[in-house]
């Protein structure tokens, strides 16, 4: 039950679009399920603090469903794989919204895996 953070599954504001540089670790995450077959994972994503909880709630299901699709497209079977936002309940910053900084913004603004089984 570790959650794993993905350093760079990172997303633009606003947006639930996997990035060029999250393709690229979301690519090592796929090695790494065709290396252990038996491996069922939840990807949970999250939001920044802006905007209204229920919207966010819905951007980061979306963000965890296109982070899901992506890896589903790469061969690995959709029963191993689940989605789940998280909304902004759990940050890795703890600032206060209106003084956040970009940077803590985007961090916040990411996907994590949590292994189910073996």
């Amino acid at each position: 039950n570790t959650v794993v953070r993905l350093e760079n599954i990172l997303y633009d504001y606003n947006k639930w679009n996997i990035r060029p540089d999250a393709a690229l670790e979301l690519d090592k995450l796929v090695e790494t399920l065709r290396e252990n077959p038996t491996v069922s994972i939840e990807l949970s994503s999250h939001t920044d603090c802006r905007g209204k909880d229920s919207y966010n709630l819905g951007l980061s299901q979306k963000r965890a469903k296109s982070a899901v699709d992506y890896i589903i497209s790469k061969g690995i079977e959709k029963t191993r794989v689940v989605s789940k936002g998280y909304g902004e309940s759990k940050p890795v910053e703890s600032c206060i919204c209106e003084k956040c900084s970009e940077e803590q913004h985007q961090r916040n603004r990411r996907t994590e895996f949590t292994v189910l089984g073996l």
